[in-house]
């Protein structure tokens, strides 16, 4: 049990190369927790919480903006296209919330 341990500390350790796309995506599967579409992996819950999940999608509008220029084409079309599906749950949830 403890080579199991210590190999789990070696892998968790090394360096790792951070993908935008996947930094991009685990912002996204946070705003869906914020909306209440997906479980918190803290919880096992469907919760919303609409300021968090505005804010999560206001950080990945302010990366838009900031990286404009800088990414590769499928970067950019992968941060546009969860910015749209994201936006899209936003309005849906509020009304579904307050209709």
């Amino acid at each position: 049990m403890a080579e199991e341990r210590n190999t789990t500390c070696d892998e968790a350790i090394r360096p790792q190369e951070v993908a935008f796309s996947t930094f991009i995506l685990s912002l996204g599967t946070s705003a869906l927790v914020h909306l209440g579409l997906a479980e918190d992996p803290a919880t096992g819950r469907k919760q919303a919480n609409l300021p968090m999940a505005r804010h999560v999608i206001d950080i990945l509008t302010m990366l838009k903006e900031k990286t404009a220029g800088n990414l590769e084409e499928d970067e950019v079309r992968l941060l546009d296209n969860l910015l749209f599906d994201l936006r899209l749950k936003f309005v849906e949830v509020c009304r579904t919330q307050n209709p």
